[in-house]
């Protein structure tokens, strides 16, 4: 039995998602204290903060204008993705809604430099498409000028220095993208195309140079396997390579006044960060600076103050909850700004995870990250036939289990489970070839990486083989599912949460601006759907042993609530004990802390009634 009840797990806080305000001596933060993600604000490192909305719904991201005591933020209802844009006052305390289109999705493309005007993508006038906007701060609604119709999923890289010029980027698929610069000057705005390519080549986490005449980017054009750190000059067209090795560059956060910079690698799913300033006259070279000293091993979401002097960001690790740190560039000291609290719970009883490799049917080395509980080791110590496992699939596909704080996992830890969190092929962070080694027709290659990890863990000591639950989410759930109907006798019980049970309906029944994206990894309705019929767990249903829990929202605008009623009814048919839990003010996972609470609870009781 835990020391602690689920909802204590649950309290533990978060604070992330920074932004200095326009004179530097303010920074706002995403903090969950009231159970949903709200905007706070602190004048200095562990002061106490301020909350400055009150929603209970989840606000997404927070902006600061560059030059009033002003931000946006963003925030959805019920979990239906159909983010609307709000004005807070910093200094009155009022918010306004500046779209108020319920119906349509905004996406956030940045203050410009003067604060008069922001930009964000929308599908308002085609909901399978996305098209650029420009408002003025003061402006709300249809008010805003549809500068640019697009074709596709667009989404805005930001402002030129000169606030004459937007940076677009269209995706086809996780992996392919185009990037265009549109001049808002123009008397007809068009996109000039800057990365004209074959094939799929990601070109992403795009910053305007500060000239203006250059792009840095990370991209895996040419032949190349990982992500690199490049620099385009828009006049020539040349991409140069700045940094490359054998671990992608995640993203770069730079400020485009200065040229000071702070990017990340991903090494194994930890982070690796590199602080330094361009070259004005040589822009493909740098000064760096000391890398800072951060807890955890995994980090992100810079924001430089006003001079870049300094940076803000989060960080987390297995155990350390997630807080806002901020940097010193020059001399890389870091200091503690936010208090997000573990609820009393000591840091020292959370347990860290272990990098393990396990060697999957064709001779492929599957990473994964596995957490034994408190008094488990290699004899298998602290109970006599070893403890049950959870096996956490993540989503995505194209995603990555990395080793950040899950107060999920810690509760269930407690409890005396062990954790698994696997990377099977198609996971993001280990190169181009590795994400695409479950493309389409190669789907289950990733399930039977499933069966190899079990294999792993069974034969682990302390491990009991006879108790291994199968977990996961959206893609994740999917790949639970498959797991059961594929390996039904390596199971002891399965949850679902918002999962993919048939991708047929599931391509149908997905938002429409979503569709061509997801198709372009799982397959085509029109080209694949007897294959996607073939893999679909519904379709195998009858193969599932193991009893199943599946969780869903009823909002979920990603994956649909249908996939989970239709598993639950034919599984149930099939005499497979199942219990379903569907929450109406939620959709695609569970931000609520009341649901939360009520949905965990439930998954504990499962686990205790059939593990």
């Amino acid at each position: 039995m835990a020391a602690y009840e689920i909802e204590r797990y649950l309290n533990i806080r978060s604070a992330y998602g920074a932004s200095f305000g326009p004179d530097g001596d303010e920074l706002s933060f995403l903090m969950d204290t009231t159970g949903t993600p709200q905007v706070w604000t602190l004048t200095g490192p562990r002061e106490w903060p301020e909350q400055r909305t009150f929603a209970d719904e989840r606000v997404t991201f927070a902006s600061w204008s560059p030059e009033r005591p002003e931000l946006i933020f963003g925030m959805d209802e019920g979990g239906n993705e159909r983010a609307q844009l709000f004005r807070l006052d910093a200094e009155t305390g009022t918010i306004e809604n500046v779209t108020a289109m319920p119906d349509a999705k905004h996406r956030w493309g940045g203050w410009s430099h003067d604060g008069d005007q922001f930009a964000f993508t929308s599908n308002r006038r085609d909901e399978a498409v996305f098209d650029v906007y420009v408002q003025d701060r003061d402006e709300t609604g249809d008010e805003a000028a549809l500068v640019y119709e697009g074709d596709g999923w667009l989404s805005l890289s930001g402002w030129s220095p000169d606030d004459s010029r937007l940076l677009v980027s269209q995706a086809y698929s996780n992996f392919d993208q185009d990037l265009y610069v549109l001049d808002l000057e123009a008397e007809k705005p068009t996109l000039e195309h800057l990365t004209p390519h074959e094939g799929d080549v990601r070109y992403q986490s795009a910053s305007w140079a500060p000239d203006g005449e250059g792009i840095y980017l990370v991209t895996d054009h040419g032949d190349t396997d990982t992500l690199y750190l490049a620099y385009l000059d828009l006049e020539s067209g040349a991409l140069e390579s700045v940094v490359a090795d054998e671990w992608n560059v995640d993203g770069i956060a730079l400020d485009d006044e200065t040229g000071r910079f702070v990017y990340s690698q991903n090494v194994e799913g930890y982070t690796e960060l590199t602080v330094g300033e361009f070259d004005t006259d040589a822009p493909t070279e740098f000064e760096e600076f000391p890398e800072p000293d951060l807890p955890g091993g995994v980090s992100g979401g810079v924001s430089f103050d006003p001079d870049a002097e300094r940076f803000a960001l989060s960080t987390t690790g297995d155990t350390v909850n997630t807080n806002v740190f901020v940097v010193d560039i020059e001399t890389g000291e870091a200091e503690r700004w936010t208090s997000a609290p573990t609820a009393g719970i000591p840091r020292e009883t959370f347990d860290e995870s272990e990098l393990v490799h396990i060697e999957s049917f064709d001779g492929l080395e599957v990473p994964g990250f596995l957490t034994l509980p408190d008094g488990e080791n290699e004899a298998g110590a602290g109970s006599d036939d070893g403890a049950p496992v959870i096996v956490d699939i993540h989503g995505g596909p194209e995603s990555q289990r990395r080793p950040s704080f899950s107060s999920v996992k810690q509760y269930f830890l407690d409890r005396g489970y062990g954790y698994f969190e696997p990377n099977v092929r198609g996971s993001a962070g280990y190169g181009a070839d590795y994400a695409a080694l479950d493309d389409v027709e190669k789907r289950m290659d990733s399930v039977t990486d499933i069966k190899a990890c079990v294999e792993w863990l069974q034969n682990h000591p302390a491990v009991d083989p006879d108790r291994i639950v199968a977990k996961g989410g959206s893609y994740g759930g999917f790949m639970v599912l498959a797991s059961l109907t594929e390996y039904p006798d390596l199971w002891a019980a399965g949850i679902d949460i918002v999962g993919i049970a048939n991708f047929v309906t599931f391509l149908e029944n997905t938002g429409d601006w979503r569709r061509e994206l997801r198709e372009a990894e799982y397959g085509s309705l029109a080209e694949d759907r007897e294959f996607l019929e073939e893999i679909s767990p519904i379709n195998n249903v009858e193969q599932i042993e193991a009893p199943l829990f599946v969780l869903h929202g009823e909002n979920d605008p990603r994956v649909p609530v249908g996939e989970a009623e239709q598993i639950a009814e034919e599984a149930a048919e099939q005499g497979v004990p199942v219990r379903k839990l569907l929450f109406d003010d939620e959709g695609h996972g569970f931000s609520k802390l009341e649901n939360r609470i009520e949905a965990y609870s439930e998954i504990a009781d499962f686990l205790d009634e059939h593990v």
